[in-house]
């Protein structure tokens, strides 16, 4: 059999297509003939002798007529010269053994029923010449070949399927050597599936080497070409995978991938296509997180092959990130801010949650409530006690706590850190400095940062030391270049807790800037909803130390099905990372709790199209058995030949009566319609649609629950609009009605010393409910404290915190300095135990006594310290950063404000005041010299809560040096 114009036909009789060179011939005889002549009845026949006799030119056949009979007569000499389509793969002449080498790898998988009747079709073609078979598939471990009957070689092909990995062509090349040499006569066939690995082996070069001088034929194309999924992707918002294909036809393509979950349920489909020529293109689904965590597996819809299957285990999920920050929000500086550092690490691979508008305690107990994998805490050192209770159980029930250290921190007291940190008091903290920064020294080969490499560039100027102890060794996950540790970690129950030494701003090293960051949180947020035995094995060093390993669980075919597991195939190590094999086929490996994903490709593979030019002849592949196409084209010919049959009976004139009697009819038929069509119309009127109601829009899918707002009361909504008409301080409602009258007088006093020395015209102030009225309206509250006063509640805690999370500040004034012992700090006062109380409850920040050259000093007068009715008392701010060597700078200043200022030299009573501007309360001791001294200290209170460090910038420096010179 030969094949004709290059598709896939061929004739049994190819000679008797000589017989086509025939039609031109046959085109001029029918048209000599003329068509028959139509009858015509008309019965007075005399009027023909009226007609004057003439000659005229005989009518020809119509050419259409004449084409429609040569296409017939093509048509028989096509179905007498035996067509066949889909004829056998015809084998080169010999008389040896045909030798078939079938890729039976996973890019054989999606067209296999092709490839296994173009090899069925060489073993029929063989067992009529009486020639034996020897099977070599690629995927198959090397046997010993064996020459077999065409019986046998149906049925070993029969069971023969593509294997789950890629060909492994060459371990093939010894059987195809054996075989060779075994039979010099034998011909080989190449049923190859076109495709290899990007940078893979020139295996082709090697079957022509092998093959030398025998007749071989490489079957290839004429099928779909595979497409395979790599690369799964879990970004920010969206999951994306790569569909890639070694494009040897370079066509233009569209599918659809689907994720489904464990289970098998579909979760969403994906729509890509290739454009012409291009090997790789993305399908992107756009889900909510908590269902792309969801998703299992993701196959191409239609492509039965491994390769079109990416499975995804634990380690390709996006956990989500609750973030809480214990320093004061500073829009106005995001650069400075823990948050905008830990944001830009944690973004390529985590979705991140923020604690905004609310206190720290609030914020945990709101990601607990959504049920978080991870959370970080950056420099909280006080967290409410049934908060720290709370968060315990959830690490104990499988949470990751990642906590950096600070100033709060350093003076905390929880115990949630994993080793003992040396602790200070208020003043000194626990922090150690260096006068030379350390570097980092390396990471533990037993902890989750044994892999990352360990960089040259990283500094450390201030870390929180920890204890030493028997435990400290194991917990140590990286350390610096003196040994002191700089990540500690410890496992509690089914969770971790992770402690960061530093903080996670640049303040104390140049970490978070660092490339070294990223790897490291990465593999620190991937602990979050990973199995104890992920994390028991990651902590031991899994594969790398111990050589731990998982047992196969689900294993795919090379169809992409889920099958039982084999015998053959072998456990891998905890962490495999590896491409498919034969000894560990793609599937899930391991527990159900904490199953393992190996897939057919890595990310990084590519499809490359094999070079197949020195493999001798090349055929397509038939895409179906062969199929004899005489009994259709005789069908065609009787149609045909009924066709011409009513054509000449037309050309006849054998309906023209037929026509003649409905002409009538039909003429009738067309009148009525026409004059139908110009009757009028009554014109339609379209009843109105009803206006559906506005639809709500729903929250996205995954998102946490939005709070129900409560309603706005007429109270409330009064009360907000007063207290951002202007610009106004406020003051704690104590419930004692003197104190409260002393504090509103004393605001108002200073309110209007700020009008008459400054450029603010300041409201009248405000008194405020801290339980329920809104604190975030004030910059500045002044909170005098009355001994014996009820502890606040845990809520209202939570919204003093809030307050000074945000940019606010408290002035706590105990008014005591009078009654207390000097260098006493208050010690033994009443109105300092309940001070103490009500701090013991807020994250409150490291406190110093204010510096000389703190920018308080200098925010709008000079002066050296903030006296009130009383002087002996010391004012207290958030301790300010070492300064550095050789630093000499008039005024210094933290990243913001300070969010709480402590003094005991009752403020508000120097600066109270009747209607009449007349002192209230008397001072201790200074006259009118102190009364405007406490005056021009509340004015710098309110100007450095308002401008902040701005005193602080180098373009004041010259006129400050200037002054205080003076």
């Amino acid at each position: 059999m030969t094949g004709f114009l290059g598709l896939p036909l061929a004739f049994t009789t190819p000679l008797l297509l000589a017989a086509l060179a025939g039609l031109p011939l046959l085109w001029f005889l029918l048209r000599l003939v003329p068509p028959r002549p139509r009858r015509i009845a008309f019965a007075p026949t005399r009027l023909l002798l009226d007609i004057p006799p003439k000659e005229e030119t005989p009518a020809r056949t119509p050419w259409w007529l004449t084409a429609l009979r040569m296409l017939l007569a093509a048509i028989i000499i096509f179905a007498a010269a035996g067509p066949i389509w889909n004829p056998p793969v015809a084998g080169p002449a010999a008389s040896g053994p045909v030798v078939l080498l079938i890729d039976s790898g996973w890019p054989s998988a999606a067209s296999w029923a092709a490839r296994r009747a173009s090899a069925e079709g060489i073993v029929a073609d063989a067992d009529i010449a009486g020639r034996g078979i020897v099977l070599i598939p690629t995927g198959d471990p090397p046997l010993e070949p064996q020459v077999m009957r065409a019986t046998e070689a149906r049925e070993r092909l029969r069971t023969l399927a593509p294997v789950p990995h890629m060909p492994e062509r060459a371990q093939a090349l010894s059987s195809l050597s054996k075989a060779l040499a075994a039979a010099p006569e034998a011909s080989v066939i190449y049923l190859s599936d076109g495709v290899a690995l990007e940078g893979g082996e020139g295996v082709p070069a090697d079957i022509a080497n092998a093959v030398g001088n025998r007749p071989l034929t490489t079957l290839v194309d004429g099928v779909e070409e595979p497409l395979a999924l790599t690369a799964a992707d879990n970004a920010v918002d969206a999951l994306t995978v790569k569909v890639i294909r070694a494009d040897r036809n370079t066509l233009s393509r569209a599918g659809t991938v689907r994720a489904l979950d464990m289970r098998g349920l579909p979760l969403g489909d994906a729509a890509f296509s290739f454009e012409p020529g291009a090997r790789e293109t993305e399908a992107r689904f756009d889900l909510p997180v908590e269902i792309r965590n969801e998703v299992a597996r993701l196959e191409i819809v239609d492509e039965a092959s491994a390769g079109a299957v990416a499975l995804l285990d634990k380690r390709w999920r996006r956990r989500t990130v609750g973030m809480v920050s214990g320093t004061t929000a500073d829009q106005r500086q995001p650069l400075l801010a823990p948050s905008y550092y830990l944001t830009r690490a944690l973004g390529p691979f985590a979705d991140i949650r923020t604690g905004e508008g609310a206190g720290s305690s609030e914020a945990v107990d709101r990601f607990i409530d959504q049920k978080l994998p991870v959370i970080i805490l950056s420099d909280v050192g006080t967290l409410q006690p049934e908060t720290q209770a709370r968060l315990a159980r959830w690490i104990e029930g499988g949470g990751v706590l990642i906590r950096f250290a600070g100033p709060r921190l350093a003076n905390g007291s929880d115990d949630l850190v994993p080793v003992t940190l040396r602790r200070g008091g208020r003043v000194l903290g626990g922090s150690l400095s260096w006068e030379q920064p350390q570097s980092l020294g390396s990471f533990s080969s037993d902890g989750p940062f044994r892999d990352v490499p360990v960089p040259n560039d990283v500094t450390v100027q201030r870390q929180v030391l920890a204890e030493p102890d028997g435990l400290l060794a194991s917990r140590t996950w990286a350390t610096l270049s003196d040994g002191t540790p700089l990540v500690t970690g410890e496992r509690r129950g089914a969770g971790t807790l992770v402690l960061f030494h530093v903080t996670a701003d640049t303040s104390w090293s140049n970490l978070p800037i660092s490339g070294a960051f990223v790897d490291m949180l990465r593999r620190v947020v991937a602990l979050g909803g990973a199995s104890a035995a992920e994390i028991a094995a990651d902590q031991n060093g899994a594969a790398a130390t111990n050589g731990e390993t998982v047992a196969p669980s689900r294993l795919l075919d090379g169809f992409g099905a889920f099958r039982p597991t084999t015998p053959t195939a072998r456990a891998i190590p905890v962490g495999f990372n590896g491409r498919a094999s034969a000894d560990h086929p793609p599937g899930f490996y391991g527990p159900p709790e904490g199953l393992v994903a190996v897939n057919a490709l890595l990310p990084r593979d590519r499809l490359a199209a094999l070079d197949l030019s020195g493999l001798g002849r090349v055929e397509p592949y038939r895409d179906a058995t062969p199929r004899d196409l005489r009994a259709p084209l005789l069908l065609a010919l009787l149609a045909l030949i009924l066709v011409d049959a009513m054509i000449v009976f037309l050309l006849a004139g054998g309906f023209s009566r037929l026509t003649a009697r409905r002409a009538a009819g039909a003429a009738t038929l067309l009148l009525a319609l026409g004059l139908a069509a110009a009757l009028p119309v009554p014109p339609a009127h379209a009843q109105p649609k009803p206006l559906a109601q506005a639809a709500t829009p729903a929250p996205p899918a995954g998102a946490p629950p939005a709070a129900a707002q409560k309603p706005m009361t007429p109270a409330v909504a009064d009360f907000a609009i007063q207290a951002t008409s202007a610009t106004r301080l406020a003051y704690v409602v104590t419930g004692d009605a003197e104190t409260d009258e002393v504090s509103r007088a004393g605001l108002k006093g200073l309110t209007n010393f700020l009008s008459e020395r400054t450029a603010l015209e300041a409201g009248e102030p405000m008194g405020v409910d801290i339980s329920r009225d809104e604190l975030s309206f004030f910059p500045l509250l002044y909170w005098p404290i009355v001994p014996g006063a009820a502890q606040p509640s845990r809520e209202t805690l939570a919204r003093i915190d809030a307050f000074m999370k945000q940019g606010g500040t408290i002035v706590f004034d105990t008014r005591d300095a009078e009654t207390t012992l000097p260098g006493s700090n208050g010690a033994g006062s009443p109105a300092n135990d309940t001070l103490r109380a009500i701090l013991g409850g807020l994250d409150i920040p490291e406190l110093e006594p204010v510096p000389r050259d703190h920018v308080l000093t200098k925010a709008f007068y000079l002066l050296r310290d903030f006296p009130g009715r009383f002087t002996g008392g010391t004012t207290w701010v958030e301790a300010l950063p070492a300064p550095e060597d050789g630093e000499e700078r008039p005024a210094r200043a933290g990243d913001g404000v300070s969010p709480v200022i402590i003094t005991s030299n009752d403020l508000a009573g120097a600066w109270a005041a009747d209607d009449d501007g007349q002192p209230l309360l008397p001072v201790s001791g200074g006259g009118q010299r102190q009364r405007e001294l406490a005056y021009r200290a509340g004015a710098n209170l309110v100007m450095y809560v308002l401008t902040g460090n701005y005193k602080a910038d180098q373009v004041h420096v010259p006129a400050l040096l200037e002054r205080l010179g003076q």
